[in-house]
């Protein structure tokens, strides 16, 4: 139950809780000085130094002048050790102590200095005293101060967290610490106060200032309260106040069921009691929640009504606070008091500030019992006089709820009793009362007895029975008779008695109908029917019996003058007069009036029996004899009035004419208590309701009171009707036995609306003082409905054709249900509607309604309605309902919208393949009204994919809703959800249509879908690809593009590329999936990961893979093993038999031969990771791992590790595969090219190979003895660790493929049978699709130039050079730097290159050197292409080695030659030596053996004669044992026992690939004829090798190695004859024929002719030509035919020309020329002279090597830093030629020319104006 609290005291403060103080602490305050005695003693804090303690301060407060005061010191050892301490004193002469001495402290130990004080000013003294110790000095403050002013509070007080309109409180105490009496004065800021404002505070003392904070606004408070205090408020001290303000919020919760029938929505908070019991309480729970930080107060208010109200609900809690984030239960109670009444209120819940309310609606209804007697009436048929019959009657209730009954009958003085007449029927129960019939007099007996039931209406029972006596036998009463005396009675035929009746009926004045009830016959023409007995309201029938009230339902037959009698007090018992009593028969025949009298009643009437004729009347007397005083009396007598002629059976002739007899009954009371005492003091509970139920005007309204009788003696009552006439009570007199109940029934008829006050006086036990008053409200209730807003209803602007729907309130103000029924007009039926148009509305509710508004046009409309209301069936209402009718205005507004998108085209870039991504679509509707949408999505799907097969996919934009609805000029958000099913582009095409036919849109068509927006979106897969490959370790002699072979990371990176199957995607992510030892994979992709082969023992082989994300997503990449993939099981669930295959995976995975560092990572698009694969070869044979590149999201590729570990001294080469295809050659081709094929040694030993030739020379045969495929060197030698190239030619005859299979032996090894493919092609039929002159595709030549391994400190700047496709001869250089990554060490670096042939091609310069630390060094790489045309793949090495520890090895390689010399000649024999003389002279030779290498590789240019790379060895131990670490123990152990040879340190391999397609100059005429000038062609070496052509037969393993002379071997020896005869036939003939001898002699010796004169440059140039001696011979193969097509091609040969006349001539150009024709003769043969050495070799290779070290040296400048390539380019005029000495600036080949000419490009503009003349020199800085 929750507890009422303060105002503003919320319970969850601890402080409010122990009830100590008001205030909040939500947070420590400052710290406060508190009075004088307390701050002194505060002050006199002591502090320990070094084990001593002493006070930090001496303070002298109060000293007067002329005085001493002394105060003393202490000085105490806390320590466990003796202190030994001096002190100086004070410096001035006003601190005096005693003279200084030594202090010696024992432990625990305590000395006290006194010091005296003499101030000789008023004024402010400080001084100090220190003392000094071993371990340092302290000092105490001396300080003697001045009266005066001083206030102590904290310098900020923060206060809780407050609501906005609510205060909190905090208080602090002011502390007066000065000597003075300080009056003080606050100011303080708005929303803060401070109490008191102003005080007057005593030296020492302090008080509590409070502080209040009540807020306005929800803002933190920060704000400054000024304390002004002394004499005159001149000083001045501030505090902080700090404060948040929060607005407050709550949350009203129903707990319980929801109540059936309240339709969520119409209010937001319905609390239901459902069905309550009449009188009892119900409660129910509301929670209040807090979900703010601050406490919130707040008050619970009802409905203010004007009306007429009982309040049923009621909540004890007014106001509350609710805690920060907390919760409250508010009780409800409910107490309904009308049985059928549904009771509606509402609270309303305003917190602090009415800021926001929040409105409970409560509803319950009110049930009452349901009592229900068995049978209708209870026959107890006739019996003699004197005899008593009983009979059982059942009574129900058959609701739960308690019923109180009464059977309003006096069973001590009527013939009829109940064993319970009145008493309290359960629940659902049924209880079987016992009624007994006991008659006096020989009559007819029939009673209708009333069943009274509190808060139900009267039940009526029928008792009837017949008594006979041996003389009077009246007629049997039987249950037909009563219901034929009904309807009798409804006709008006009762008031004749049965024999007259009788008579009638055989004169055929009556009639009988169908049921043998009389009638009257027929009237001609028949009006109606005859009367039935009609149904009579019980209450009307208990009420209007014409004595209690003035009407009656039918006419009574006998009627009593007066039905109650009081006889008041009767002291003298036998004096009591009686009291007269008048009965009236109003039939028509004679009827006897028989009194019920039992002897021992006090009460008889007299004459017991009489006669009365009809219309007469009859006095009786009633006599009262009490036996006893002081003793209360009363009792209801009983008569039966009946006609005469029932006294005897026989008078009866027609059964239909019986009638029963009228009972008549009075009630008596009366006392005898004299004066002088007091009568009987009632205990009973009075059960009176406050208001009557609520009718209509002129309507009767019924309640009942309940009076029980708890005491122990009988109560009288008495209700005095004479105050209040307008309620009718009954019965109005009686009495209640003691533990039983009297129920009254009151009725009452409001006339009008006004509120009416009853006032019943109910007297007990005749006396006055013993009387309850019993006040009672009625009022009639009118037909009153509440319109919201004034009976108007307003609508926004609605598009037209759509709906708009909004709740209207109407209320019902009585207390009454009513029937409501809304009219619209029928031409406004399809604008307007409402739901419920018809209903029932409870009192006191408010009903909320839907009336929907739909436009049909464009235009504004104002309609009417009516809504009629009535009472509700059922209700109390007149006899005819009247009906009231309200107005109800509608303004409303039709208009027309569009919708747009915020951004007409989304693009949501690039999303991973089932993921989801989501976008918000931003939906605006600038018009006035809302619109009702609904949304399309159309997709379209673009890229490689089949179009019919993507049409099927399902839509991969999902939208979040696609209906709703804008309100006008706002926007809505619609989230879409992209998942896009496929790599391609996405396109969606959102439209939207309005979501009525109606819609009219002036811009389009009605109905039609409009264009919205367009969301675009990638599909795509996590990428990712190998984009370089090193290796380290055994493996380190391998190339990258050998690698890149071996891992086949071309063809892993074209599988990466495409897109993942459906299998592959069944675990999107790495995921344990498998019980077994290999676990299935889901991808058909199997690619071999070979590392190649290595001796055992050796260090692993180390691969490094460079991966990059070459995608747009994020990518999550993993290797996953055979374990990674396998679920761990218990180990009696794992499968113990495994096949050979899972066997040896275990044992590669336990022994952890492979392994991946990193295993996984997560990569970033454009972000690059390294990968480093190992493989140790610590068993012999091959090891095989399946491991998983799974990419999440992606692809699963199953990659095989192999790796191969030979013996120590094992011949093996590694062949990858079996077979080899050539590059695709044309057929016809005049010189096709070398072709290479690898041999990778992966052993320690130098191996042998041959090349058996038997297939080659059959292939020979077989294609008509031409050679298809050629070895040229079919035997050699692979040094360990590296690769060895075997050259072939493949010729194809014809467009096919041809295959061949070579056995290659390898010594004392095992051989290979390897199939060699080539594809000959014919290029005319091809045409530009025969692309195989590539020399490298790009997937091979990877982009990253800085992947090393680890340790390594320097890098090429390049790592592969590709010179692409060249001519034969040809010359090309490349510039690769060498980069020192190490900032404290330098590195000495030496070249290497393979095999002697690629040394013969390649030239490195340098080849040897030195790069400090963070420099970089050149080095410059030359191919020389040969005559003939071949593919270059070239694998050069640059072996690295750090300076330092190289210095250090040779340094320790000296000692330990040093050593070794002097144990050879020094030694020492003992007979332990003797058995190891022959253990030494091993040791000595193979120290010297490995000396001798170790000199060998201490030179570099000696190692780079012997080998490239020097083999790998490792240390071999006798017996190794199982165990690894035990292996390298026993090494380790001997290792340390001798001085071994120190070892050189380990270089790093740089492998840097050339690689290059030499054409023959037809074919790259015809292929390349545009890059021809790009090439220089070295002539010197087209002679060397054309003068050795025919020479070159052989080489020296017996192959040709020109392949046209290779075709002339071929030929037969009379072949070859036959050429040889034909050739001296045609020699010798030229050589005797005189003619041809004659000829050219005439030839020779020709004149000049006369047009020689007219000769030009041209002419000259061609006939210079034609004589230059020798050139014919040395002239190389011109371009002519392909650089006709140029224009400038003669204009350079001109200028070249000039220049070399111009090197060659001393004349200058300025002279004149020579006019006689020996000068022009000489002239010209100096200019042939000149042109004869231009066509020189030797001149052109001088003029390209200094052309080439030109660009070299520019371009290392630039790397360096000293030239900036791309600066701005300078001009600079020269002076005129004039001002040069013999220097022409006209001739070509001057320098200055030279330099102007120097840079390419075109010519820049002169800055300024330049003269005629006037050279250039343009410079770049």
């Amino acid at each position: 139950m929750l507890a009422q609290m303060p105002r503003g005291l919320p319970s969850t403060n601890p402080g409010r809780r122990r009830g100590c103080s008001n205030i909040r602490q939500e947070k420590p305050m400052s710290p406060v000085r508190p009075p004088e005695h307390s701050v002194r003693k505060a002050k006199e804090k002591k502090g320990t130094f070094w084990g001593t303690e002493v006070a930090g301060v001496l303070h002298w407060h109060g000293w007067e002048l002329g005085k001493e005061f002394t105060k003393h010191l202490s000085l105490k050892n806390v320590h466990m050790k003796t202190q030994k301490l001096s002190y100086r004193p004070p410096a001035t002469r006003f601190f005096i102590t005693v003279f200084p001495q030594p202090i010696v402290l024992s432990p625990g130990m305590s000395l006290t200095l006194p010091i005296i004080f003499r101030p000789l000013e008023k004024k402010e003294y400080e001084d100090s005293i220190c003392f000094e110790k071993p371990e340092g000095e302290f000092s105490v403050a001396l300080r003697a101060t001045l009266p005066c002013h001083k206030l102590l509070f904290p310098d900020t007080i923060q206060l809780p967290l407050c609501a906005v309109h609510d205060f909190t409180e905090a208080s602090f105490p002011l502390c007066n610490v000065g000597d003075l009496i300080t009056l003080f004065n606050w100011e303080t800021p708005s929303p803060f106060q401070l109490t008191p404002v102003s005080g007057m505070l005593e030296p020492g003392s302090e008080c509590v200032v409070k502080v209040t904070f009540q807020p306005q606004v929800a803002l933190v408070y920060d704000a400054i309260a000024v304390c002004w205090f002394g004499d005159n408020e001149e000083q001045k001290r501030t505090i902080q106040l700090r404060a948040i303000a929060k607005y407050p919020r709550l949350l009203v919760s129903v707990l319980g069921e929801l109540c059936e029938g309240v339709e969520s929505g119409d209010f937001r908070d319905v609390l239901c009691f459902g069905s309550v019991a009449v009188g009892t309480a119900v409660e129910r729970h509301v929670e209040i929640c807090n979900p703010s930080v601050v406490s919130v107060p707040f008050r619970i208010e009802r409905a203010k009504e004007p009306l007429l109200r009982d309040y049923v609900f009621s909540c004890d809690v007014t106001q509350a606070i609710v805690p920060a984030n907390g919760k409250l239960l508010i009780s409800v109670r409910f107490s309904p008091q009308t049985v059928g009444a549904q009771s509606v209120d509402y609270f309303t819940i305003e917190p602090v500030g009415n800021l926001t309310q929040t409105v409970l609606k409560v509803i319950g209804s009110c049930k009452g019992p349901l009592v229900s007697l068995q049978h209708s009436f209870v026959n107890f048929g006739w019996l003699n006089l004197g005899e008593c019959v009983t009979q059982p009657l059942e009574i129900s209730n058959i609701s739960d709820v308690p019923a109180y009954y009464q059977f309003d009958i006096d069973g001590r003085e009527s013939v009829f009793s109940f064993d319970c007449p009145c008493g309290v029927l359960s629940g659902m129960a049924t209880l079987i009362l016992r009624v007994t019939f006991q008659p006096t007099d020989p009559i007819i007996c029939y009673r209708r007895v009333i069943c009274l039931v509190h808060h139900q209406n009267p039940l009526f029972l029928d008792l009837f029975g017949t008594c006979h006596s041996d003389t009077t036998k009246p007629a049997v009463l039987r249950p037909r008779h009563l219901s034929w005396y009904r309807t009798n009675m409804a006709r008006g035929l009762t008031f004749y008695p049965p024999d007259i009746l009788s008579s009638m009926l055989r004169e055929g004045k009556l009639q009988m109908d169908e049921n043998r009830a009389l009638k009257l016959p027929p009237q001609v023409p028949e009006d109606k029917p005859p009367e039935e007995y009609p149904y009579i309201d019980p209450m009307t029938e208990y009420f209007h019996d014409g004595i209690t009230s003035d009407l009656t339902i039918f006419p009574p037959h006998v009627s009593v003058s007066v039905r109650e009698f009081d006889f008041g007090c009767c002291v003298r018992l036998q004096e009591v007069e009686p009291l007269p009593l008048c009965l009236t028969n109003h039939t028509k025949g004679k009827i006897t009036v028989t009194w019920i009298c039992r002897p021992e009643s006090p009460f008889r009437v007299t004459p017991e029996t009489c006669d009365i004729p009809p219309l007469k009347s009859t006095a009786f007397r009633l006599v009262f004899h009490p036996s006893q005083l002081n003793t209360l009396y009363a009792a209801e007598l009983e008569g039966f009035a009946f006609y005469k002629v029932l006294r005897h059976y026989s008078n009866i002739e027609e059964d239909s004419t019986m009638c029963p007899s009228w009972c008549l009954t009075i009630r008596l009371r009366g006392h005898t208590f004299e004066t002088d005492r007091q009568h009987f003091i009632p205990h009973y509970v009075l059960d009176s309701p406050k208001v009557f139920p609520a009718v209509g005007p002129n309507t009767n309204t019924y309640c009942s009171v309940l009076l029980w009788n708890v005491g122990t003696s009988l109560i009288t009552f008495c209700m005095n009707q004479d105050t209040c006439h307008s309620v009718l009570v009954k019965p109005c007199s009686g009495y209640v036995a003691p533990g039983a109940h009297q129920i009254f029934l009151l009725s009452t008829q409001p006339v009008d609306m006004a509120t009416h006050q009853h006032i019943l006086s109910l007297q007990l036990n005749s006396y006055p003082k013993y009387t309850q008053e019993i006040r009672l409200r009625s009022s009639g209730e009118s037909l009153l409905l509440l319109l919201e807003g004034d009976g108007n209803l307003y609508f926004k602007p609605t598009c037209v054709g759509t709906s708009t729907t909004r709740t209207y309130t109407i209320k019902n103000c009585t207390r009454l249900p009513m029937h409501f029924k809304w009219k619209i007009r029928e031409s406004d039926s399809k604008v307007l509607s409402v739901k419920p148009a018809t209903g029932v509305i409870q009192p006191n509710e408010a009903l909320a309604q839907a009336w929907t508004f739909t436009p049909g046009e464009e235009t504004k409309y104002l309609l009417r309605s009516w809504v009629s209301v009535s009472r509700a069936q059922g209700s109390s209402a007149p006899e005819f309902p009247e009906s009231t009718r309200y107005t109800l205005r509608v303004i409303g507004e039709g208009a027309l919208g569009t919708i747009m998108a915020q951004e007409e085209q989304l693009d949501l870039g690039n999303i991973l393949v089932g993921g989801l991504q989501s976008c918000d679509l931003v939906l605006l509707n600038n018009g006035t009204c809302s619109l009702n949408y609904i949304l399309h999505v159309e997709q379209i799907i673009a890229g490689p994919c089949d179009p019919e097969e993507v049409l099927s996919d399902p839509l991969a934009l999902e939208l979040d809703h696609y209906k709703g609805m804008i309100p006008a000029r706002a926007k809505v958000v619609v989230q879409a959800t992209v998942s896009p099913a496929r790599q391609l582009h996405y396109t969606w095409a959102i439209s939207y249509t309005i979501s009525t036919a109606k819609v009219r849109d002036p811009a389009n068509t009605v109905g039609e879908q409009q264009a919205l927006c367009c969301v675009v979106a990638m599909g795509v897969y996590p990428s990712v690809c190998v984009t370089d490959v090193c290796a380290a370790g055994s493996a380190r002699g391998i190339s990258k593009l050998h690698l890149w072979s071996l891992f086949a990371l071309e063809t892993l990176n074209q599988y990466l590329e495409r897109d993942p199957t459906s299998a592959e995607l069944t675990y999107r992510v790495p995921t344990r999936h498998s019980i077994c030892p290999v676990p299935p994979v889901h991808t058909p992709i199997l690619l071999d990961f070979n590392f190649g082969a290595a001796p055992i023992e050796a260090e692993p082989s180390v691969v490094i893979l460079m991966l990059e994300n070459n995608g747009v997503v994020p990518v999550e990449w993993a290797f996953l093993f055979p374990s990674d993939q396998k679920i761990d099981v218990e180990h009696w669930a794992e499968n113990t038999e495994f096949n050979s295959s899972e066997l040896h995976q275990m044992r590669v995975q336990d022994n952890q031969l492979f392994s991946v560092s990193p295993k996984s990572g997560r990569l970033f698009p454009g972000q690059e990771q390294t990968v480093q694969l190992s493989h140790r070869h610590d068993f012999i044979g091959t090891d095989q791992l399946p491991v998983l590149l799974k990419i999440s999201h992606g692809r699963e590729i199953l990659l095989n590790f192999i790796g191969v570990t030979v013996e120590r001294e094992q011949r093996y080469v590694h062949f990858t595969s079996t077979k080899h295809l050539f590059t695709p050659i044309a057929i016809g081709s005049s010189s096709p090219p070398k072709q290479i094929f690898e041999l990778y040694n992966g052993g320690s030993m130098t191996v042998a190979y041959e090349i058996q030739l038997d297939s080659v020379m059959k292939i020979q045969e077989e294609n008509f003895q031409h050679p298809v495929v050629v070895c040229l060197n079919p035997r050699g030698k692979v040094l360990p660790g590296m690769t060895s190239h075997i050259e072939w030619v493949f010729s194809p005859l014809e467009a096919r493929t041809y295959s061949v299979d070579v056995p290659i032996h390898i010594l004392d090894g095992d051989s290979a049978l390897i199939t060699f493919q080539g594809i000959g092609y014919d290029p005319h039929i091809m045409g530009e699709t025969a692309q195989f002159d590539q020399v490298l595709s790009p997937s091979v030549t990877p982009g990253s130039s800085k992947l090393t391994v680890p340790g390594q400190t320097a890098f090429l700047s390049q790592h592969r050079i590709c010179l692409g496709n060249i001519p034969v001869y040809s010359k090309s250089s490349r510039l690769v730097f060498l980069n020192n990554a190490s900032e404290s060490e330098a590195v000495i670096f030496a070249w290497h290159v393979g095999t002697s042939n690629a040394s013969e091609m390649l030239q490195i310069v340098p080849e040897t050197g030195v790069v400090q630390p963070g420099e970089s060094t050149h080095c410059i790489i030359t191919l020389q292409a040969s005559g003939n045309a071949c593919f270059y793949n070239v694998d050069l090495v640059c072996e690295v080695v750090m300076q330092q520890p190289l210095a250090k090895y040779e340094e320790a390689l000296q000692e330990w030659e040093a050593e070794k010399q002097r144990q050879t000649v020094e030694f020492t024999i003992t007979e332990q030596d003797l058995g190891a003389e022959s253990n030494l002279k091993q040791h000595a030779r193979s120290s010297s053996d490995s000396s001798a290498e170790g000199k060998l590789a201490k030179s570099p240019a000696v190692t780079r004669q012997c080998r490239t790379l020097p083999p790998i060895k490792n240390l071999l131990a006798p017996n190794p044992p199982v165990s690894r670490s035990q292996r390298w123990h026993l090494i380790d152990k001997e290792a340390s026992r001798l001085w071994a040879k120190p070892e050189p340190p380990k270089a790093h391999l740089l492998h840097l690939g050339v690689t290059a397609r030499s054409h023959s100059m037809d074919d790259f005429l015809s292929n390349f004829c545009s890059e021809l000038p790009t090439f220089f062609l070295c002539r010197h070496v087209q002679e060397t090798v054309r003068d050795k052509a025919v020479d070159r037969r052989k080489d020296g393993g017996g192959v040709r190695t020109d392949p046209v002379l290779l075709a002339l071997v071929g030929s037969s020896e009379q072949e070859m004859q036959v050429v040889t005869d034909l050739l001296t036939a045609v020699i010798r003939g030229l050589l005797e024929d005189t003619q041809f001898h004659q000829a050219v002699s005439r030839g020779l010796s020709e004149p000049i002719p006369y047009f020689q004169q007219f000769w030009t440059a041209e002419s000259a140039k061609h006939q210079g030509r034609k004589r230059s001696p020798g050139g014919s011979s040395s002239v190389s193969p011109s371009p002519a035919p392909c650089a006709k097509d140029e224009p400038g091609e003669e204009e350079e040969e001109r200028q070249e020309e000039c220049e070399m006349s111009l090197v060659t001539s001393p004349r200058a150009a300025g002279e004149e020329p020579l006019d006689s024709l020996p000068d022009v003769l000489h002239q010209e043969q100096l200019r042939e002279e000149k042109e004869t050495i231009a066509r020189l070799p030797a001149f052109g290779n001088l003029l390209e090597l200094v052309l080439e070290n030109t660009l070299q040296n520019i371009m290392v400048e630039a790397s360096r830093g000293e030239v900036v390539l791309t600066a701005r380019p300078r001009v600079i005029a020269l002076p005129p030629s004039s001002a040069q000495r013999g220097i022409s600036p006209a001739t070509p080949g001057h320098p200055v020319s030279l330099l102007c000419m120097a840079g390419p490009g075109p010519s820049l503009p002169t800055e300024g104006k330049e003269a005629e003349g006037y050279p250039q020199i343009v410079l770049s800085t």
